[in-house]
């Protein structure tokens, strides 16, 4: 019996999440769900949008699913996500991007990773007015983080049996920032000889992905561009709507989809599950349920390529729950 947290979310987050819960169970995979809220909708009685419980809840089951949260205005919290990464130190942010028979993009046979670093860079919030008319931010690399996101790149990398690690920098311009941040991935990448290892500017990875994107197998970048170009890949393959996500720490992993909470559509009953299913799979396979993981994603799949059954954003007329029984039906 696995014991997982599993955090609803807001807005489109109770229907996305319930439908995957449905399909997970529909697995067979025994597995006991400590249910918990974050977000919104749970200030009036907790007084803050992330209660401890649910940190405690995460670092107790050590795994955790969870649906997408609005991020409050005017309550002194940036991001709850940030938030979740930074007090679990949830360092590893990976996003799959995968093409699947069905969704509409403008490319075939992509299969490429985001490793993005979670808790430096811009996004570590350290920045400041200076005066009225100025604001600075400041930008944190450090050895330590640039390291283990790097080696974390390369054992991904090895484990799933991928051919390249791509790191990505502009340390043409910000040459003690991103400089360390390749200094560091250039020294690692020496202790994986099998793996090829090649570095690349920011923007000429844009630039290339776009262009040639099956050239491409294992992204890592730094905080800032990994948010970006995560997202430009996510483009390539249909978009934030079927793209999953997990941010890990040490012994902790969050799944959670890519998209946000989409409040024009909670209620209903509309929203493409795709991310948050596909979530689900990366998942099942970590904590080594790989057959019923592999189960899902065929149905996923199935479902996909058929087109029946899927949301409107996918060209179907299916609503969510529709869809989670269109891929319960494909795995029996």
């Amino acid at each position: 019996m696995h014991m997982i947290t599993l955090i609803p979310g807001d807005g489109i987050g109770p229907e996305v999440t319930e439908a995957t819960r449905r399909v997970i169970e529909a697995t067979g995979v025994a597995i006991a769900w400590d249910e918990l809220n974050a977000g919104a909708g749970v200030i009036p009685e907790c007084g803050t949008p992330l209660p401890a419980a649910v940190l405690e809840s995460i670092r107790k089951n050590r795994v955790a699913l969870k649906g997408p949260i609005t991020t409050p205005v005017g309550t002194g919290f940036r991001s709850v996500n940030v938030s979740l990464r930074k007090e679990l130190d949830l360092y590893a942010n990976v996003r799959p991007c995968k093409t699947y028979a069905g969704i509409p993009s403008r490319y075939t046979d992509i299969d490429l990773v985001i490793v993005r670093e979670n808790t430096e860079d811009l996004y570590a919030g350290i920045e400041h007015m200076v005066g009225d008319d100025a604001a600075e931010s400041i930008k944190i690399i450090t050895r330590k983080g640039s390291e283990r996101i790097v080696r974390y790149s390369f054992e991904y990398a090895v484990r799933e049996k991928r051919r390249k690690v791509t790191v990505v920098h502009k340390a043409n311009i910000m040459k003690c920032t991103d400089g360390l941040f390749l200094s560091v991935a250039r020294a690692v990448a020496a202790e994986y000889p099998a793996i090829e290892f090649e570095d690349m500017l920011v923007d000429a990875m844009c630039m290339k992905l776009v262009q040639t994107p099956t050239q491409y197998d294992v992204l890592v970048l730094p905080n800032l561009y990994g948010d970006i170009v995560s997202d430009l890949c996510s483009g390539l393959v249909g978009g934030l709507g079927v793209a999953p996500g997990v941010n890990i720490g040490k012994g902790l992993a969050l799944f959670e989809p890519v998209h946000g909470s989409a409040p024009d559509l909670a209620g209903k009953n509309m929203a493409n599950p795709t991310a948050m299913l596909l979530s689900a799979v990366l998942m099942l396979r970590h904590i080594h349920e790989s057959t019923a993981a592999d189960r899902l994603e065929a149905a996923i799949a199935a479902v996909l390529k058929e087109g029946k059954d899927v949301t409107s954003d996918l060209g179907g007329r299916a609503s969510t729950s529709r869809y989670a029984d269109a891929v319960i039906a494909k795995m029996k």
